[in-house]
């Protein structure tokens, strides 16, 4: 009875765990996917029976939205140019903070970490007005040096691009983090001995460094373009989607339609587009690293 006991006992301790992501993980993904085969509406919330089982229809309209494919344009800009910012820059940073001997370089740590956690409403607030035409501060500095102002939020190209700078801001500081604990995990012993072959800084870095951050690497890269693939608050708060859908995501036109006009079936349909894309990808991005780690 004692060895029954000992043996349940892991089971019981993730038990609640596990019930967790059945009830708010599992259980919602499965009923998206009926509702995306149905009409449902306000209607057919309100009463089942209104409820119209119509296929693969939403899927096959939502595939030919120009608005859907546009959004879906928009996300892979926002993908291919912010993922491989986000990683560059915070690896900078964190490389610069963890080769600095003072102890202001601890501050600095807060400083690039704090962003992460502010509250994205009242950053997206003084990023408007930074980014206003007339009385920003970008444009300000602009004329001051008798340079034209730029569109920022204006322009479809140049309001994405403004949007990846804010969001770049935003996600330097925890990725920072997760590169520092992994900088400190890498035995002091083997730049000792590489110093004593010779080695400068730069070459540490590229034998050492580098190669002992690759899981750490993947972690980010896996985690930031899931971020970039469901991104949304910044396009919400501060474009609305505009100007022309020219920095609507896919994640914003899955709410527009679900929850401002009420075409649930419809989003349900975009929501799994989008949810199969980012489960392609990651499955891509663990295939070629299990390759790289054959090696």
């Amino acid at each position: 009875m004692k060895g029954f006991t000992s043996r349940k006992a892991p089971y019981l301790f993730i038990a609640p765990a596990i019930i967790l992501l059945t009830v708010f993980s599992l259980l919602p993904i499965f009923v998206a996917l009926f509702i995306s085969f149905t009409d449902m509406d306000l209607a057919g919330l309100a009463d089942y029976s209104n409820l119209s089982f119509v296929g693969i229809k939403n899927y096959i309209n939502v595939l030919s939205d120009p608005v859907f494919l546009k959004a879906i344009f928009n996300t892979l800009f926002y993908v291919i140019i912010g993922v491989p910012l986000v990683i560059l820059t915070s690896l900078s940073v964190a490389l610069l903070i963890n080769l600095g001997k003072s102890k202001l370089f601890k501050v600095f740590r807060v400083v690039f970490y704090l962003p992460s956690v502010t509250n994205v409403v009242a950053v997206a607030v003084v990023w408007a007005y930074l980014y206003n035409p007339a009385f920003g501060l970008f444009n300000y500095i602009l004329e001051s040096m008798n340079l034209s102002a730029i569109p920022w939020l204006t322009e479809p190209t140049v309001a994405k691009i403004s949007l990846i700078l804010m969001a770049l801001w935003r996600a330097v500081g925890l990725n920072m983090i997760i590169f520092i604990a992994a900088l400190q995990g890498i035995p002091r012993s083997y730049y000792e001995a590489a110093e004593l072959d010779g080695a400068n800084t730069w070459q540490q870095i590229r034998a050492i460094t580098l190669p002992m951050l690759r899981f750490a690497i993947f972690f980010v890269s896996i985690t930031t373009m899931i971020g970039w693939l469901q991104f949304f608050e910044e396009p919400f708060i501060m474009t609305k989607g505009g100007p022309l859908d020219g920095t609507m995501s896919a994640a914003l036109f899955i709410y527009k339609n679900g929850f401002q006009l009420s075409n649930f079936g419809y989003a349900a349909a975009g929501s799994f587009v989008l949810f199969i894309a980012v489960i392609a990808v990651t499955l891509v991005q663990y295939k070629v690293q299990n390759k790289e780690s054959d090696y």
